[in-house]
């Protein structure tokens, strides 16, 4: 029967990746109990067993990392009692319990207090991430609560020393195992949150037993750590031992080195990355002036000064002039000489009047023509003098003079930036230049006023 089209088709390997996802979310961690069978270690150093009881049984394993802080060797028959986690092998589509921690059955009334403990303050909501709070990258300062004289506190300043020396540690020594123990991690905690001199708190002991680790297995110092403003990281016991308090705390760390090291950035490494930055960005700065400068020299190359443009239209009218002088001129003579040729002509042909009256025409002609000439001439140089008005009225230097002035934006405090013609275009605290008739001014803007506001 062929599927339908609404109907998905999976393929093996992704539904057995998808059960692996339902199931690895559904279980991340869980306690489980039962007894040990087929047990085997082969060269790896990894233990393959199957756990089984009289309903079921499923194949387990436990890796050599893990099974070396193991305070017991397992064997066949034995009853144990362990946190794993639940995977899917996809190969083969079997499951199986991949161990973190084992013991034999029977640690008795501690073990039952803690999975109480455990599930109360879970349904309370303690354990919520929306309740962690963000570890600061480069803390002013660390409060260490843990024993005075043991081994983390050691373990905690080595590590501090070669990672960032420059981060204060401010020791507060406290019992982390009896029955005092408890009540002063508590009080550590809240004294940290009243004097509030540094920005993160490490609660850390060393490795131990159920019992030893108890003191970070009650509701008083979980209650302490779910109150502290402070940020808490947790580095109580080895990798395979698990505290209330690393519930609570807004980080767990394996062991209390490894708090130490989340804690602190490597300082060695900081350094060099600043300096790689800032020799990266000292680049990008000359070479975003080297482009500057080009760009104004280009500029300066292309732009041609007011004065230059009125020397040169200066230069093209007296050009002109003396052109216009040297064709009148020659017009003048040509007539001149017309009129003594026609003079002559007529001299031996016409009566004496009419050369008289010719002469008076011809003075007339002449007359006029100076007339034309001069009023022409005039009318020339008034033109030229209202063309240089107008130049001079387009020099900048002439609208300055006036009482104005220019103003132009200062990019990077360098001159450079655009002519300020919309205040929208600058903001508060921009920096401008103010160029005046004599001098100039640099200013920082207050405020702006759009075009509405006028």
């Amino acid at each position: 029967m062929a599927p339908q089209a609404n109907n998905k088709v999976y393929t093996v390997g992704t539904l057995t990746r998808q059960i692996k996802n339902l199931l690895e979310e559904q279980y991340p961690f869980l306690w489980i109990t039962g007894e040990i069978s087929n047990f085997s270690t082969p060269d790896s150093g990894h233990a393959y067993f199957s756990l089984k009881d009289e309903a079921a049984v499923i194949s387990c394993v436990i890796f050599k990392r893990q099974k070396r802080h193991l305070k017991f060797t397992p064997e066949n028959g034995m009853k144990v009692k362990g946190m794993a986690r639940l995977s899917l092998y996809e190969p083969r589509g079997s499951y199986q319990l991949i161990f973190e921690h084992m013991e034999p059955e029977g640690t008795g009334a501690l073990q039952r207090d803690f999975e109480q403990l455990k599930a109360k303050l879970a349904a309370m909501g303690w354990f919520d991430t929306a309740h962690k709070k963000e570890i600061p990258f480069l803390p002013s300062g660390i409060h260490v609560i843990t024993s005075g004289t043991g081994a983390a506190v050691r373990d905690i300043i080595q590590v501090a020393k070669q990672r960032c020396p420059s981060v204060p540690l401010e020791i507060i020594p406290v019992k982390v195992q009896g029955d005092t123990a408890e009540f002063e991690i508590a009080h550590a905690i809240e004294l940290a949150n009243t004097v509030k001199t540094c920005d993160l708190i490490i609660i850390a002991r060393g490795g131990g037993s159920l019992e030893d680790l108890w003191a970070f297995n009650t509701q008083t110092v979980a209650k302490a750590v779910y109150e502290s403003e402070i940020p808490v990281i947790s580095g109580v016991g080895h990798e395979i031992d698990f505290t209330i308090a690393d519930f609570v705390a807004d980080f767990r760390a394996p062991t209390p080195s490894a708090a130490a090291q989340m804690a602190l950035p490597d300082q060695a490494a900081l350094v060099h990355q600043i300096f790689g930055l800032q020799n990266e960005l000292n680049n990008k700065i000359e070479q975003r002036i080297t482009r500057l400068l080009e760009y104004i020299n280009d500029l300066n190359r292309r732009l041609k000064s007011p004065a230059r443009v009125v020397d040169d239209f200066r230069f093209r009218i007296e050009d002109l002039q003396s052109r216009v002088f040297s064709l009148v001129k020659n017009h003048i003579n040509y007539q001149r000489q017309r009129t003594q040729w026609l003079e002559r002509a007529l001299s031996g042909t016409l009566p004496l009047s009419r050369i008289q009256a010719f002469k008076k025409t011809v003075k007339d002609f002449q007359a006029s023509l100076d007339y034309l000439f001069y009023a022409y001439l005039k009318q020339c140089k008034d033109q030229v003098n209202k063309q240089s008005a107008q130049l001079e009225t387009l020099n900048p230097s002439a609208v300055l003079n006036r009482g104005y002035s220019i103003t132009r934006s200062l990019s990077n405090g360098h001159i450079g930036g655009h002519v300020v013609m919309d205040a929208d275009t600058l903001g508060a605290d921009d920096r401008i230049e103010i160029i005046l008739s004599k001098g100039r001014l640099d200013a920082r803007v207050e405020k702006t006023y759009g075009k509405e506001n006028l």
